[in-house]
């Protein structure tokens, strides 16, 4: 660990020099210019079984004969959607843009029309690269109807179409971007009502990821079990650009799968996997109940909630190996802080470590901006290379987010120790996290609120063993209104994804008012823990 001794809650950057910026161009080629035979990129079917092998030279060079067809239809700077899940087409996609000086718009393979529509049009994507459906979501379907009213959009193409995703290879120029040049965007939910899209850079994606590996003691040659959502700054950050950085074979999951995923790491003897908590507990269970052999793990990464002290216990005892926390988010490329591996079981599960390398971090008066004492609460924020160019077209959420000296503001609270280790104490936003994801309240409302028996509504975060939060729905209605949980889930999720679907539908009277008249939903969520409510069946 960094050894600091700090006299206030501002940890300035560490580690060595920052090293030089590249783009994603220049790390493929450096990576394979020191190992060109190595197995980069392994596809995974469904039951574990390996489909497709590209070794470091092969996978250069696919990506520049992608980089190559993406210039021959689509100018530098050209925003391009990719709507699929994990295929290795996806990761293709993602540095042939950063080949050909195109920025790639991820979308949640689980959206439906609406929230395709929203995320084509405020990106002004002029093309979309899909898969025919996943998971039963017929996602050509869904983006067809949405584009054929988006006049912007030029280009539909299906992964799988190799010739029309090649297209133009030999007419297309391979471009040579900064690395401080956009080249993602990726949507993030807000507090205003709808997401917002964090422009990411080159330098900010690529160095986190290889920073983020190297610290998780990911090394040259390892195998892992890719399995996280390629949409995530965690999938397509940390695990794709982070281990071609480091020189890593990913052996990549098409959907994370336990049983499947025990299997893989058992035949492989891989070494580090990442996962959500949910995904972790899963996992070990799964474990436990195959006799899977997983000794060879040495390394585990969590995020997106606190490890529980039983669930480090469990992995330890299951794998031979603790979990390491990382806490971050997708305006920071995303990770700004990591615990390591000799941290004790407490830090391991009360903080969620120090800042990475190259980043400052501080906890500041959401009132004054000012530095708190060692040991209060402020709200967390960061400054340093990894940080947002912005938020897509919104510069006054922009300015919301990012001060005059630079600071990103997190939206949430933390406190930090003399040691630079911080602890999360709450949140600004609202935001509710469940299973590591960000789901937004008022998108969820606002769908709500198209149903006619509904006159009023609000969505809390209520504690969940197994997810960290789960979503709770707050409804005011007429009396004479008859509303039931399967009735009001059906019509959810005709208009948002799965995962967005409260699991708790409680009717009220009336609400808890502040003052001024807005809902105390910190009273609902009390209320809820006490037992007071009845939820719908």
């Amino acid at each position: 660990m960094y050894e600091v001794e700090l006299t206030e809650s501002y940890f300035p950057a560490q580690g060595e020099a920052e090293p030089a910026a590249m783009t994603i161009g220049e790390m493929l080629r450096e990576s394979t210019a020191r190992a060109p035979d190595h197995i980069a990129l392994q596809e995974l079917t469904d039951s574990g079984d390996i489909s497709r092998t590209w070794t470091y030279a092969e996978l250069t060079a696919d990506a520049e004969r992608l980089a190559r067809a993406l210039a021959s239809r689509h100018a530098e700077g050209a925003r391009i959607a990719v709507y699929a899940n994990n295929v290795p087409e996806w990761v293709l996609l993602e540095l042939a843009c950063g080949l050909a000086g195109v920025i790639l718009v991820t979308v949640n393979p689980a959206y439906q029309k609406n929230e395709l529509k929203y995320v084509l049009e405020q990106s002004r994507s002029e093309a979309i690269y899909y898969v025919a459906e996943f998971r039963g979501n017929p996602m050509q379907d869904i983006a067809d109807a949405v584009c054929d009213d988006i006049p912007a959009i030029r280009h539909r193409i299906l992964l799988s179409d190799h010739d029309a995703l090649f297209a133009g290879e030999d007419t297309g120029a391979l471009r040579d971007p900064s690395p401080h040049d956009p080249v993602q965007i990726q949507y993030t939910s807000g507090t205003t009502g709808f997401p917002k899209g964090a422009l990411l850079h080159h330098h900010g994606l690529v160095r986190n990821g290889i920073d983020t590996m190297q610290r998780a003691g990911v090394e040259p040659g390892d195998a892992f079990v890719h399995n996280m959502p390629l949409f995530h700054t965690t999938g397509c950050a940390i695990l794709v650009l982070g281990g071609l950085g480091v020189g890593a074979t990913m052996l990549l999951a098409p959907l994370f799968e336990p049983a499947m995923v025990a299997r893989v790491i058992e035949r492989e003897r891989t070494r580090f996997i990442l996962g959500v908590p949910t995904m972790l507990v899963a996992l070990i269970e799964e474990v436990r109940r195959s006799g899977r052999d997983v000794s060879s793990t040495e390394r585990i990464m969590s995020g997106g909630a606190m490890v529980a002290p039983q669930l480090c216990r469990d992995a330890k005892a299951v794998f031979g190996a603790p979990i390491q926390i990382v806490y971050g988010q997708t305006e920071t490329s995303p990770v700004l802080t990591q615990a390591w591996y000799e941290d004790s079981l407490e830090d391991l599960t009360q903080t969620i470590g120090q800042p990475v390398a190259h980043t400052e971090l501080s906890i500041r008066d959401p009132a004054s901006n000012s530095v708190m004492p060692i040991g209060q609460q402020g709200e967390i924020c960061a400054r340093g290379y990894s940080v947002m160019l912005g938020y897509n077209d919104n510069p006054d959420a922009t300015a919301a987010a990012i001060d005059s000296e630079g600071w990103l503001h997190t939206g949430d609270l933390g406190q930090m120790d003399a040691r630079g280790y911080v602890k999360i104490t709450g949140r600004v936003k609202e935001m509710i996290i469940r299973g590591g994801e960000n789901l937004f309240p008022v998108e969820i409302e606002n769908a709500l609120l198209e149903h006619e028996a509904i006159d009023e509504v609000a969505v809390v975060g209520v504690p969940d063993d197994k997810w960290g939060e789960q979503v709770a729905c707050f409804i005011r209605s007429s009396a004479d209104q008859p509303l039931s949980a399967a009735e009001l889930k059906a019509f959810i999720r005709e208009r948002l994804s799965p995962q967005k679907t409260p699991a708790y539908w409680i009717r009220v009277a009336d609400w808890p008012l502040t003052g001024s008249g807005k809902i105390q939903k910190f009273r609902l969520r009390e209320a809820f823990a006490a037992g007071e409510h009845t939820v719908l069946e």
